[in-house]
């Protein structure tokens, strides 16, 4: 699988750099940007698998980048980049929530590892965003099912064993789930 990337870097030699490692290693680089502004827009474009992004560049930052790239769901991972190795710089991309941070000079040594750990934390990031989805839309569920069987107990002087039957055998009848069932016995009672 070729993951996607987008490259930001206010030097257009660094961009140079980094495309030629990264498209020789078998990545799709979708877009290059000179700022942050540009590379969010690229990000919204392609929402590639990884978002390249040097610090220090002009309109946007790469840190404030990285921040809306994160807030907006709009790459798969952020990656920052400087000539900075301050430990203010460091607690700033740890507050970004960003996958990965690498000092420069680039090499090919040095990035294309981190190239793969930043991709692979952001995959395992969104598989856990969406096991806790999948655990919300659960509960959810099963708290409605509960009103649901109250409605049920109170109204036709049913033991809740009884009132579950029911709307297990009413979900089986319709082929609908549970929930359904259970949203529309809400919603008849008011």
């Amino acid at each position: 699988m070729s993951y996607k990337i987008v490259i930001a870097d206010d030097e257009p030699i660094t961009r140079l750099n980094m495309y030629e490692i990264l498209v020789g290693a078998g990545y799709d680089v979708v877009g290059e940007a000179g700022d942050g502004f540009d590379a969010l827009d690229l990000c919204r474009t392609y929402h590639p698998d990884l978002a390249l992004l040097d610090i220090k560049m002009p309109l946007i930052d790469g840190l404030k980048a990285a921040q809306l790239i994160k807030d907006e769901k709009l790459a798969g991972s952020v990656l920052l980049l400087t000539a900075y190795s301050g430990k203010e710089f460091v607690d700033q991309a740890k507050d970004a929530g960003v996958e990965g941070y690498l000092v420069k000079p680039v090499s090919e040594d040095s990035l294309l590892p981190m190239v793969e750990v930043a991709i692979a934390k952001g995959m395992e990031m969104d598989r856990m965003r969406e096991d806790v989805r999948k655990a919300q839309d659960e509960l959810e569920g099963r708290k409605l099912i509960e009103r649901a069987k109250g409605i049920l107990m109170a109204k036709e002087k049913l033991c809740e064993d009884d009132a579950y039957k029911k709307i297990r055998k009413i979900s089986m009848d319709k082929g609908r789930p549970m929930k359904d069932i259970a949203k529309a016995i809400l919603l008849n009672s008011g």
